[in-house]
């Protein structure tokens, strides 16, 4: 199957993003082969799932994800911003989302955080990601090079990719510099010469976020190997399957 498709914070075009609910319905789509999530850490150092540095947006708590404890978190609410039927949805731990992914779906995990904002992030989140064995089956993301950096001193081996909604001069150099065999960049720009670069530096292209035929389809003809990340799965399957 060409252009893989990667569900942006699981099936968030009909489900509250970064909830189980959202990723039980990517999982369930026979179609869906990576999923992409984001991860921060509590002030207890939990790996949770969640996209913004704060509450406000997603959920009916407010402030910043990093001041709560893990099981403050709990107690909120993250689905019912999307509808009725999501009432009651709780912001997920990165364990519990590697807990139902695994042997089931591959995972790009976005570390969420900017400097020194998470000391530690990226050896919790490995270690998590060890705990089950999904090593081969994950790749780590960040705009932050300084975290990518971190997670090959830690685990050289683990997969790891630069996100950028940009296209620098030097980007395939930036690239293999910090190691990357990946690189997530929003949709607008690539072309058919920089996706040959990549692929003959061995680096995997995935592009986000599109939602529409029309942009999907101008992907796959620059190339059949460009991972195209949506919020709605179910259009990239009218559009390829």
């Amino acid at each position: 199957m060409n252009n893989l498709c990667v569900a942006h914070r699981g099936f968030s075009g009909k489900a509250p993003e970064n909830t189980m609910a959202a990723f039980r319905m990517a999982i369930a789509e026979p179609y869906v082969q990576w999923m992409e999530i984001d991860t921060q850490l509590t002030i207890d150092g939990i790996p949770v799932v969640i996209h913004d540095f704060s509450l406000d947006r997603t959920t009916n708590g407010s402030g910043k994800v990093k001041d709560y404890t893990w099981q403050q978190l709990l107690r909120l609410d993250a689905g019912s911003w999307k509808g009725r039927a999501f009432h009651g949805e709780r912001i997920p731990s990165l364990d519990e989302v590697l807990r139902l992914s695994c042997g089931r779906m591959r995972l790009n995990i976005e570390l969420k955080t900017s400097g020194n904002m998470y000391p530690g992030l990226e050896y919790a989140v490995i270690e998590r990601i060890a705990s089950y064995h999904m090593e081969k089956d994950i790749v780590l993301t960040s705009f932050d090079e300084g975290a990518l950096r971190r997670v090959k001193e830690i685990h050289p081996e683990l997969a790891t990719g630069l996100i950028i909604d940009a296209r620098p001069k030097d980007l395939v150099e930036r690239l293999q510099s910090l190691e990357c065999s990946f690189l997530s960049i929003g949709y607008s720009h690539p072309d058919y010469e920089l996706v040959a670069k990549l692929k003959e530096a061995g680096i995997t292209t995935m592009a986000w976020t599109v939602d529409d035929a029309r942009r999907m389809k101008r992907l796959a003809n620059i190339s059949p190997e460009i991972l195209i990340c949506t919020n709605r799965p179910d259009i990239w399957k009218k559009t390829f399957v």
